[in-house]
């Protein structure tokens, strides 16, 4: 199976070494990394075992099996369609597209290319939330009322492009939606700008409204000196309280309190085994083009409502 990426900045270096670590249980033919930044893509390229290429057209060329990419989202739907038209099945860095119409033109192409499109929402491959999930499905926790997340910390150097809300409150929009196994419907928000220009929001607050009156609480900053990723899960039969970073997660009721032992485990590691895996066997990856749709559809709309105040429907 020939595999490649594009773009090797903070995440696709990342992407560039777990390939390669899955290399013989996938029998990965390591193909090539093309970044404009050919002195970057060396360094990478060469620790690794991959040819490289400047311009990523040319690795299209190469007739991949699959392809991570992660340039600047602007990029994303030319990058993405360049590959899909010559039957390769894509792996996009979160968020799907830089607008809700290039995220449809990804999943329009994916689908006339009969190719598959996977998200990079890791936070869903962390440990931790797939344990979670599990006690939610078994009932653990009840019918779930609210869910909460926090995602503060100091600006990454990476970010240039979109603002917190399209950059880190995507990762809690993904991972509520997901365990209530719903979509959102309407979105409330609060954000602004601290230390950036008027249209790049550096801290926020969203609330998201779903069917039957529950809600997910979103907060998250670029201003805090350090780092927490923390998601608070309130049920009609106790609460849940997780970890991202510590891959750690407590249940508390009114008569005991447990804390689930986690196997601890890379999330891109899991993210890339599940994208190899539906590429190889044709079925869907466990976040489809469809989820990042929807996640981006949220987030625009989040960001709307911050500008119009007033609450927003995610169509």
């Amino acid at each position: 199976m020939k595999v490649g990426v594009v773009g090797v900045g903070m995440m696709g270096q990342h992407h560039a070494r777990v390939y390669s670590e899955l290399a013989e249980e996938f029998d990965l033919e390591l193909v090539g990394i093309a970044d404009k930044d050919v002195e970057r893509a060396h360094e990478i390229g060469d620790q690794y075992g991959y040819e490289i290429y400047e311009d990523h057209e040319e690795l299209v060329e190469e007739g991949l099996d699959a392809v991570t990419i992660a340039v600047p989202t602007t990029l994303h739907k030319k990058v993405a369609l360049d590959f899909m038209k010559n039957g390769t099945n894509v792996l996009i860095e979160k968020p799907i597209a830089d607008t809700v119409e290039n995220a449809r033109d990804i999943l329009q192409a994916a689908e006339e290319n009969d190719v598959t499109v996977a998200i990079g929402h890791i936070e869903r491959y962390n440990p931790s939330v797939q344990k979670l999930k599990e006690i939610i499905d078994d009932g653990v926790l009840g019918e779930l009322m609210s869910i909460s997340g926090k995602r503060v910390g100091p600006l990454a150097i990476r970010v240039r492009d979109v603002g917190i809300i399209t950059d880190l409150a995507v990762h809690e929009l993904d991972v509520i939606s997901y365990l209530f196994d719903e979509r959102i419907k309407e979105v409330t928000a609060k954000a602004g700008n601290a230390k950036h220009p008027a249209d790049v929001e550096d801290y926020a607050q969203i609330m998201v409204d779903f069917a039957g009156g529950k809600t997910g609480m979103v907060e998250t900053n670029w201003l805090t000196p350090h780092k927490t990723r923390k998601l608070t899960v309130v049920g009609t039969k106790g609460i849940a309280y997780l970890d991202y970073i510590d891959q750690s997660l407590v249940v508390h009721n009114s008569e005991w309190k447990q804390e689930y032992k986690i196997q601890e485990r890379e999330p891109l590691k899991n993210e890339l085994e599940d994208f190899l895996d539906a590429s190889i066997n044709g079925g869907k990856p466990c976040v489809t083009g469809r989820d990042g749709l929807h996640v981006l559809r949220a987030a625009r709309c989040a960001k709307k409502s911050n500008e119009k105040d007033k609450k927003m429907k995610v169509a």
